[in-house]
């Protein structure tokens, strides 16, 4: 008997296995359906409410080694010109940074940390969940091992489904559900070697995705003064649909003719975009949120339980902020079935309002304004939109990203005390 199987090797299921680690829950096991995990992706935002948890499991000094921390956020129009910015992470009051990093970096610093406290053989890659039923006191699982086609069972206390956006336990708890919903917005996105931007540890958004949107920030430093620059393109095709792959790959000649001028005095766009391999390319989808992710002893946790757009570079910190609490539910209600229920309550409905937020675009609205009122720039900002235009686009970051600063700062940690035997 498993004490919490969990179902995805990802941002998700790893830290639900730190954290429950770390709240001295230590039968628990993580199961991939992936035959190899591996370090691909691109870059990350971890906002400070996800590097609060990380930092308290231990991770602090290793996010350090392996991220930028990003001071600012600010937004341009497609020629370059400042509409707005914003402090971020330490700059903004917050104790703990925003750091912007490598997914695949991420993935394999989470991994390893499993691995070392949990044992070399707590992740199992190549398990596929096919089923599962409660029976008295617990879960059985089915899995099928894809190396060698045999069905697994495996019994467990709960079960977490942190199986992403396609989810094999989302699909039998909610059956019928159907595709992710796509916003018509295509996105390719990439990573190169260049010269840092503005002040090097800047994240921008130049444009507005009503058309073509830019988004590029540093995700970690490279010797001599240069740096890796992730980077998304956003365009709206909305006869244009794409399977939710994210590892198929995108052609440079589909998206530079989207950016061929986007020459500012302190990036190079198309440069960027051509110094880049690969490029991947992927819809911009979401699911409708759920009125309940799981039902007695099994539960939904990440994007399996809430995929979002990335508008508040929000959906990595969200599974972290997932992973916490499940752990601390489990480890302090009188049984799983309540616990579960607890988690449920205390996340569902906090993070579908920002799945739908995500979907109103964030201050896309007021972008759109500043295109239709400035269609070949301006020379100060506020010729264009008025204060209180402007402050809405802050109100929308607010609604999609962020947490309050005294709020987070204050807060008593999510780590049940420890009780030594």
């Amino acid at each position: 008997m498993t004490g919490v199987l969990i179902a995805g090797a990802g941002i998700a299921g790893l830290t639900t296995a730190l954290s429950l680690h770390a709240a001295c829950i230590t039968e628990c096991a993580v199961v991939d359906r992936a035959r190899r995990l591996t370090t691909a992706g691109v870059g990350i935002n971890l906002q400070p409410h996800a590097v609060r948890e990380l930092t308290e499991l231990g991770l602090g000094a290793d996010l350090a080694a392996i991220g930028v921390p990003i001071a600012e956020l600010a937004h341009y129009d497609r020629y370059g010109n400042r509409i707005w910015g914003e402090p971020r992470g330490l700059a903004a009051g917050y104790r703990w940074p925003q750091y912007a990093v490598h997914r695949g970096e991420l993935h394999a610093l989470l991994l390893r940390a499993v691995r070392d406290r949990l044992g070399a053989g707590a992740v199992t890659p190549g398990l596929a969940v096919e089923d599962f039923a409660e029976t008295a006191g617990g879960v059985r699982v089915r899995l099928r091992d894809r190396r060698t086609g045999e069905a697994v069972e495996r019994d467990a206390d709960v079960l977490v489904g942190a199986d992403g956006l396609h989810s094999a336990v989302r699909a039998r708890l909610h059956p019928g559900e159907g595709p992710p919903v796509d916003s018509g917005i295509v996105m390719w996105r990439g990573t190169a070697v260049r010269e840092p931007f503005l002040t090097g540890n800047t994240m921008i958004m130049a444009g507005s995705n009503s058309a073509a949107k830019f988004v590029a920030y540093p995700i970690s430093p490279v010797a001599e003064g240069r740096t890796r620059i992730n980077w998304v393109a956003e365009v709206r095709l909305p006869d244009r649909r794409l399977a939710a792959d994210w590892t198929a790959r995108g052609r440079l000649d589909e998206v530079l003719p989207h950016y061929a001028d986007w020459r500012f005095d302190w990036l190079d766009v198309p440069a960027l975009i051509r110094a880049s391999d690969p490029i991947l390319v992927y819809p911009m989808v979401d699911r409708d949120p759920l009125p309940r992710w799981g039902a007695g002893r099994v539960t939904l946790a990440g994007d399996a339980a809430h995929p979002m757009y990335p508008i508040g570079s929000n959906g990595g910190s969200q599974a972290v902020l997932d992973a916490r609490l499940l752990a601390y539910h489990l480890a302090t209600a009188p049984d799983a079935v309540t616990a579960l229920a607890a988690y449920e309550d205390a996340r569902r409905e906090t993070v579908n309002a920002i799945v739908l937020a995500n979907r109103g675009l964030g201050p896309e609205r007021i972008l759109r304004v500043v295109a239709q009122r400035a269609p070949r720039g301006f020379a100060d900002i506020r010729d264009v939109l008025s204060e209180e235009e402007l402050a809405s686009i802050g109100d929308a970051y607010r609604s999609t990203t962020s947490t309050d600063v005294a709020t987070l700062n204050e807060r008593a940690s999510w780590t049940p005390a420890r009780v030594d035997a």
